[in-house]
């Protein structure tokens, strides 16, 4: 590769899939169609693969203990990366074949047996989360709002260039709106509902799950100590 071309990684994560992306219970979801026609439409000669159990052939492992487990590879220019995601239903919990029970500070929940519906959609979340580890959609996974290079460009475009200062008379200014939030008390009608986005957001990590939850709420230490325990 010379020194002017770019990687597959920098192509790829510079494309802003924003536009893209759907939210479903909390969670951020590419479309596996329109990934993959992009990474077609930039690497005609990319591959990849359902990777099947040797011994029952199936598109994924099974432990009767822990559940199931999808696995793909993708290949582009010749790299070959593999990734893997557990089938899991909306509250991020492992499904196994036969419903289950499991408790939480909030009570007992069941999480339902895993059908091949389940098995599909893991294995195509799969492939879009394989496709991240080239480059698109990265900067999702990362907890970022817009790929490195709109960053650059939007920063220079913010970067202030150089004038002379001229005289202006003050203009009267409307004082703001400050923004109200609710204050968030642990167990209050409110509490629900923000554990279950940060349970189904966790691969956002605190910082950024913080960041979203103060935008609406006010949070004491103690209730920030609380959240953090569900990460």
């Amino acid at each position: 590769m010379s020194k002017t071309e770019k990687s597959v990684f920098e192509t790829l994560s510079a494309i802003n899939v924003n536009d893209k992306v759907e939210q479903k219970n909390g969670l951020t979801y590419l479309s596996w169609a329109w990934a993959w026609a992009e990474v077609k439409k930039n690497y005609p000669s990319a591959t990849y693969k359902v990777v099947k159990d040797e011994a029952s052939n199936m598109p994924f492992v099974w432990d009767s203990h822990m559940g199931y487990m999808c696995s793909t590879e993708v290949t582009i220019k010749g790299e070959t990366l593999e990734m893997w995601l557990p089938v899991m239903d909306g509250a991020n919990k492992a499904m196994k074949l036969e419903a289950y029970e499991y408790t939480t500070r909030y009570g007992t929940k069941t999480c339902q047996g895993a059908t091949m519906f389940d098995i599909n959609k893991t294995i195509m979340r799969c492939l879009v989360k394989n496709l991240a580890m080239f480059g698109l959609g990265h900067y999702i996974y990362a907890g970022e709002d817009i790929p490195q290079d709109d960053k650059s460009v939007a920063e220079k475009l913010a970067t202030p260039k150089k004038t002379t200062p001229k005289k202006t008379t003050p203009k009267k200014t409307t004082p703001k709106k400050e923004v109200t939030t609710i204050k968030l008390d642990i167990g209050d009608d409110n509490w629900d509902k923000v554990m279950r986005y940060v349970v189904a957001n966790k691969e956002l990590g605190l910082k950024k799950i913080g960041e979203n939850l103060l935008t609406k709420y006010s949070m004491t230490a103690k209730v920030k100590k609380e959240i953090a325990k569900s990460l």
